[in-house]
């Protein structure tokens, strides 16, 4: 059978992949050169190409080089080569152009000077013309424009051959199906012995379908029904009746053996519905398990080995937030708690989001994906040991005398609040709280970060005083906890009006992860008075978090919604998170992010409050009120009170309560009295001690909260 030259193409950055694949159908490679292999071989080969391959985007023959690269002699070229030798009259036909990276010319233009020479060819043999069809075509003609030249060829393949001929549906910013093919064969699939495969965010179901296509060894090409050599003269039918059966008994074959376990998750249903119909159509459904799960649901790995493999959302940019990466933080931290000693491969928009992943490093390799820039990270799932209260440890030298009381004090709590921290497993924890009336401050653990707010001296005590015991108590801090300086973070903590607790105090914009339960959080130690998470909150967050499984949760005065991310975790299935600063709203987001947690049912609404729930319709089975002391915002309708409002927002948030639900409200207004009188209507249960955590058992007055449900009939 005659030799003959072919063209390969692929997307950017899979040639030396697409090189070893075509050598193993083969094909002896020429050349290898951006976006293309150059190959030899006969018509079965050609055939086994469009049929077997992969990775490559599309097969073309040469037909004719032009020695030039203007229009004028691309035509007159064109239009006395033998075009009835290629396709007949009968037949529908289009012309596509391209031009080589780096080489300026009108593609478009080109492709009409082809189109036109083939026309004339046919009215000057025949008195007839061709057809041309670009939606219905039987011969795809491919201009390629070069340096110094012009290549017609015929295309093989017809149309982009990662259009497999399965994928029904598709969703937001699909894979392509070669790409993913791709990732899959540069991770090992299906060669190096996995016992399983999972894609926590399988979406359309893309790498779950390349997977067992690959594996069970079925020809992507024989989902296709067309292809763009059918209508070609040099089209061999019966050698490709031969290529065609020999794919069909190897997918036979490979159906009838063995498989891994296959599994796909997803939080977004519609995309499982894709998932779903794009499996069957590829025939391989009995191989695969669907199933609707947030990443956060990830269950812990199916088997002793296995491979890892996603495609997560590249996420948006929401404000000022870019949630991406905390999703690509979250999947890390998750594959490691419960996949370990898997391998794991994972594409990334940016190589930053990567890099979050925290793998073990195996490979990346930037390829496209459509006209996107994409990072293929590869790498190994380490073991790592679950997070547990970081151990202080004092270090050697000389306390001033002026500074004992306070070192001996904080040697105290250490002991004994770490402890309790350990036994309950909290990273974060209020370790003193002014309990000397000479150190007027406040020390919260933050993992092993210390916030250290000073409380304003009164107008009574002299400053240089103040100055001069605050200064010491950092020093003490800092020997006794045995940090550096970059480890303690400091806050003047004066009295506030209004919003001022959540305005800026500096524009660092670094964000710390720690953890509260199943949670995981961002603070900001420099930029806010506030850290973006209350403490005191604790033991109540992760009391509602108990109680949402199967529920919806509303968030009224929601901050950094860390009582929704608890919620969610719990089960909840659906929350609303309602503050007036779509700052911390998308704080909140990247916070849901961080745990694995996709937005699909969990709302962010910037509303006035009271406006809001005014306005609202939907029912709750939990609702939590956390309101401000005082505000004034300018976003406000009115200036609110907690004192003189609470009767009104406790009775405007009942009204969106369902009749079994149950309410919880609490405010950090010292002098608060709750106005029962105005509310007999409803039943008042204070729950403050049991919502009053371990590490605030010394200052018990941090805040007062209240369980409200309707009264029994």
């Amino acid at each position: 059978m005659t030799v003959s030259a072919w063209v390969v193409a692929c997307a950017d950055g899979l040639e030396s992949l697409l090189a070893a694949e075509v050598a193993q159908l083969g094909a002896t490679v020429i050349s290898q050169q951006h976006g293309a292999i150059m190959v030899e071989g006969d018509l079965s080969t050609a055939y086994k190409l469009c049929l077997w391959s992969r990775l490559a985007s599309r097969v073309y023959k040469p037909l004719f080089r032009v020695e030039s690269q203007t229009p004028e002699a691309l035509y007159e070229q064109a239009v006395v080569y033998p075009w009835l030798d290629v396709f007949d009259l009968d037949k529908t036909f289009a012309v596509r152009g391209v031009a080589i990276k780096g080489v300026v010319c009108h593609t478009q233009y080109m492709a009409l000077k082809l189109k036109d020479a083939v026309v004339d060819y046919f009215r000057n043999q025949t008195r007839q013309r061709p057809n041309v069809d670009t939606q219905n075509t039987d011969i795809n003609l491919h201009v390629l424009i070069q340096p110094d030249s012009i290549i017609v060829s015929l295309d093989m393949s017809g149309e982009s051959m990662h259009r497999r001929g399965y994928r029904l549906l598709i969703g937001d910013a699909p894979l392509k199906e070669t790409l993913a093919a791709a990732i899959l064969q540069q991770a090992g699939w299906p060669d190096a012995k996995f016992d399983a495969l999972v894609d926590p965010m399988c979406g359309s179901g893309t790498f779950l379908t390349e997977a067992a296509l690959m594996y069970g060894d079925v020809a992507p090409g024989l989902l296709r029904d067309h292809y763009g050599f059918l209508a070609w003269h040099g089209h061999d039918a019966d050698l490709w009746e031969e290529c065609w059966q020999d794919a069909v008994d190897r997918q036979e074959a490979g159906l009838r053996k063995s498989w891994p376990m296959m599994m796909g998750y997803d939080a977004d249903t519609s995309a499982l519905r894709a998932a779903e119909k794009n499996i069957h159509a590829a025939g391989v459904s009995q191989f695969i398990t669907l199933e609707h799960r947030e990443l956060a649901q990830l269950p812990h790995k199916p088997a002793s080995f296995g491979l890892l493999i996603t495609n997560p959302p590249y996420g948006e940019r929401l404000g000022e937030t870019d949630t991406a990466i905390y999703l690509y933080k979250a999947l890390g931290r998750l594959a490691k708690e419960r996949f370990p000693e898997w391998q794991v491969a994972v594409l990334a928009a940016q190589i930053e989001h990567a890099d979050a992943l925290g793998f073990e490093h195996l490979h990346t390799q930037k390829l496209r994906n459509g006209d996107l820039n994409v990072f293929a990270r590869h790498g190994n799932i380490q073991n790592v040991p679950l997070a547990t209260p970081h151990k202080f440890i004092e270090v050697e030298g000389e306390i001033p005398v002026e500074g004992e009381a306070l070192a001996n004090r904080l040697r105290k709590n250490i002991q004994h609040l770490y402890k309790q921290a350990q036994r309950e497993g909290v990273c974060c924890y209020r370790i003193y709280d002014a309990d000397l009336p000479d150190f007027n401050i406040a020390i919260d653990v933050y993992g092993d970060w210390l916030h250290v707010q000073e409380y304003a001296a009164p107008k009574m005590i002299d400053p240089e005083k103040a100055t001069f015991r605050f200064r010491m108590a950092l020093q003490v801090i800092r020997h006794i906890f045995g940090l550096h300086r970059d480890k303690v973070f400091i806050k003047v903590r004066a009295q506030q009006k209004g919003n001022q607790q959540y305005e800026k105090q500096s524009q660092r914009n670094k964000y710390n992860e720690v953890q509260e339960g199943q949670a995981r959080f961002l603070l900001n130690l420099t930029d806010y008075l506030d850290t973006g998470l209350f403490l005191d909150h604790r033991p109540l967050r992760l009391k509602m978090g108990q109680q949402t499984a199967g529920k919806t949760f509303l968030n009224l005065f929601a901050y950094t919604c860390s009582a929704s991310v608890h919620a969610a975790l719990g089960g909840a299935i659906e929350t609303v998170s309602v503050d007036l600063s779509n700052t911390y709203l998308n704080w909140g987001k990247r916070n849901f992010a961080l745990n694995g947690i996709a937005e699909t049912h969990h709302h962010f609404i910037e509303a006035d409050v009271m406006a809001w729930l005014g306005q609202c319709q939907e029912k709750f089975d939990v609702i939590f009120i956390d309101p401000p002391t005082f505000s004034n915002s300018k976003k406000m309708q009115d200036v609110f009170d907690v004192q003189r409002d609470h009767v009104e927002l406790i009775t405007l948030a009942m009204r969106l309560l369902n009749p079994n639900g149950i309410c919880y409200f609490s405010t950090n207004f010292r002098r608060f009295q709750l106005e029962e009188e105005s509310m007999r209507y409803l039943q008042l249960k204070e729950i403050t001690p049991e919502t009053i955590g371990f590490d605030y058992k010394r200052n018990p007055k941090i805040h007062r909260c209240w369980q409200v449900s309707p009264k029994e009939a």
